[in-house]
């Protein structure tokens, strides 16, 4: 009994977590009328709504946006990450500690707070309405940095120390031995940033004007705010559903990792 109670709650748990996914999926496929029914199942399949948003905005182009922006800051985060990472946790030099708490407090500044110095910069560097100024803000991370820092402490020293009497570098050390030990961590630094990327939405607005270098949460954003919907639920829905698809199928494919990495780096 216990047990059918506890699983129960989980099974009423995932139905409350799921629903709104769900419906928000299964309405796109309705007509417009029937969308403020609760139902899952529509009367009648229509790909309206998804022709519509594929008429009225290049979304195809800010997929690719999102995608050539994302994966740039992600792949900087895994490289530039990881050797400030293993840095800090293997080397031996003056001034570590601090590096290492000017790193953490740098987690604790919001956002918000440094955008118009980012702003500042990227107009005297020119480099506004370009892909330089969505990619070069992001390109590392504190949060990945002590991920892997963390991660990188639980690798035997013997084993850094073996590689080093067969005659490797620090540089070799990481990407020959330690890259291929940090699989979990790597792929979930990876989502995370590609998740906070990907969904980035203030900072696009601010520093790109140009209809083809915006992203798709950019995109996605003024089309839905601007009128150019026509105020139909389901166009929005829609154009959600395909800003949202990329991220969930990316978490499903990796989750694994994602929950083994936290769990071994001993954060929550």
């Amino acid at each position: 009994m216990k047990r059918a109670l506890h699983y129960s709650i989980l099974l009423l748990g995932t139905i409350i977590f799921l629903y709104p996914f769900l419906w928000m999926i299964s309405a796109t496929f309705k007509p417009e009328l029937e969308i403020a029914s609760f139902g899952l199942w529509p009367s009648q399949f229509t790909l309206s709504s998804y022709e519509q948003v594929f008429a009225k905005i290049p979304i195809l182009r800010s997929l690719f946006n999102s995608l050539l922006v994302s994966l740039s800051i992600t792949a900087s985060v895994l490289f530039f990450g990881s050797m400030v990472g293993y840095s800090l946790s293997r080397l031996r030099f003056r001034g570590r500690n601090l590096m290492l708490m000017v790193i953490l407090f740098t987690m604790m500044i919001p956002f918000q707070l440094t955008i118009i110095p980012l702003y500042i910069l990227m107009v005297k560097l020119h480099w506004t309405d370009s892909y330089m100024a969505l990619i070069a803000p992001g390109m590392m991370s504190g949060f990945g940095v002590l991920l892997f820092r963390q991660f990188f402490q639980a690798i035997p020293q013997s084993l850094i120390d073996a590689a080093r009497m067969d005659g490797l570098n620090d540089v070799q050390i990481l990407f020959k031995i330690i890259w291929p030990l940090s699989r979990p961590v790597m792929i979930t630094v990876g989502i995370i940033t590609f998740m906070n990327t990907w969904n980035e939405v203030l900072w696009p607005l601010i520093v790109i004007r140009d209809r083809a270098l915006m992203t798709m949460p950019q995109t996605v954003t003024i089309f839905a705010v601007s009128g150019m919907a026509e105020a139909q639920l389901g166009v929005k829905l829609a154009a959600a559903t395909l800003l949202a698809l990329p991220v969930i199928i990316a978490y499903a494919i990796f989750q694994r990792y994602f929950i083994e990495s936290m769990a071994s780096t001993g954060l929550k």
